[in-house]
């Protein structure tokens, strides 16, 4: 990986937090926005060879794991218990959406994309449940086509994109207006100024030490929690690397929260958000366009369909539950963006408690999407 990319990758959201406090316009939008819209606009404009593409998946995927033991840390989880309930409600309303309008748009779709429609409905299924992961596992699974399969993920990742962003934005507003009630869950301590982007403190003489052991932290911790996840899929086939990657951080990131480290690093959960702003920026720039040009229309409007159909449904049926209008957010950014992206939205909410929320259901969902996906492939297949 070329050192000077790497940098950048890495630079780029300081510029951006720069802007942010310099800019009226910038303000409005917010750094995980602008990171987002940054990232695509190098895509789109294809300011980036393979090797610095593969150089910004690499970094996106580095920071996540990097980020996601420092949030946990510093977040308090007895207060999580009181919400658990309903953000596990909220995320079995969002998987029962997704089979329902999956199903729909199978026999909406089922002579106009491929002979093997099923298969659009069971990755439809297994990524609106558990991330983009779960597609690769229901490809080997059902045997699907390598062109179905590349064109279904290429348009996943644009829809995916704009759903962020519109999550990120008007989403907001529109939901909290839409359902009852907001969420009250917050990090222990001075949240506010955990949570402020006044990312200069970490250069003070008094908390720059914090960086360094922050990092070396969640480095340790990351490298063992690799380890053990690649001697674990090794010795259990069965196991997928990257859910298990994520369990494990998650796992680590919360036996991280009882320990006196988390009163000791009063900055980690900056320091984190610093990270998922990395990753914001280099995923967004991995996705490229251009494979989409010869796509079925038709597969672009199942996916579509799916996502759309799914957050409607899902909204609608919290509504009718009481599920309050952050916990919605969370658990459907959770389920269509997968677990690594949840920070991002809970970061827009300005209610960090909700991590560990949208990080459990993630989880749910990773381990429920290859089951659902599958069955439901192999159900309408059979009618």
């Amino acid at each position: 990986m070329p050192l000077l990319t790497f940098g950048l990758l890495f630079a780029a959201p300081a510029a951006v937090i720069w802007l942010v406090h310099h800019q009226a316009w910038a303000a409005r939008l917010g750094v995980v926005v602008i990171c987002y819209l940054a990232g695509l606009l190098v895509s789109t404009l294809n300011l980036s060879d393979q090797n610095q593409v593969g150089a910004a998946s690499t970094v996106g995927w580095l920071s996540i794991g990097l980020a996601l033991p420092l949030l946990l840390m510093a977040l308090d989880l007895r207060s999580w218990r009181s919400l658990a309930g309903k953000a596990m409600l909220s995320m079995f309303l969002a998987t029962s959406a997704v089979v329902a309008v999956a199903t729909a748009l199978y026999f909406l779709f089922a002579d106009g994309v491929s002979a093997r429609h099923s298969h659009l409905a069971a990755m439809s299924v297994g990524v609106y449940t558990g991330g983009t992961p779960n597609l690769a596992a229901i490809k080997a699974g059902l045997d699907i086509a390598d062109s179905d399969y590349l064109l279904f993920h290429s348009v996943d990742t644009v829809i995916g994109a704009a759903y962020m962003l519109l999550m990120l934005t008007v989403g907001i507003p529109l939901f909290r207006r839409l359902l009852p009630g907001r969420a009250q869950m917050q990090a222990e301590g001075t949240v506010d100024s955990r949570l402020e982007e006044d990312f200069s403190l970490l250069l003070q003489r008094q908390t720059i030490w914090q960086v360094p052991v922050a990092l070396a932290v969640a480095a340790s911790v990351a490298g063992a929690v690799y380890a053990l996840a690649s001697w674990l899929a090794a010795t259990f086939t069965a196991l997928p690397m990257t859910p298990l990657l994520i369990v494990l951080l998650t796992t680590a990131g919360v036996a991280l929260s009882f320990t006196p480290l988390r009163q000791k690093l009063t900055h980690a959960y900056r320091i984190g958000m610093y990270l998922i702003y990395v990753f914001c920026f280099s995923i967004a720039a991995t996705t490229t366009l251009e494979t989409l040009a010869g796509a079925d229309p038709m597969i672009g409007l199942f996916v579509l369909g799916a996502v759309l159909g799914s957050v409607v449904v899902h909204a609608v049926l919290c509504r009718f539950v009481g599920v309050d209008a952050d916990t919605f957010m969370v658990t459907s950014v959770a389920a269509v963006c997968s677990p690594p992206f949840v920070p991002l939205i809970a970061r827009a909410l300005d209610n960090p408690g909700l991590l560990m929320s949208g990080m459990m259901t993630g989880i749910v969902g990773y381990a429920l999407g290859n089951y659902l996906g599958i069955s439901l492939a192999l159900v309408l297949s059979g009618i």
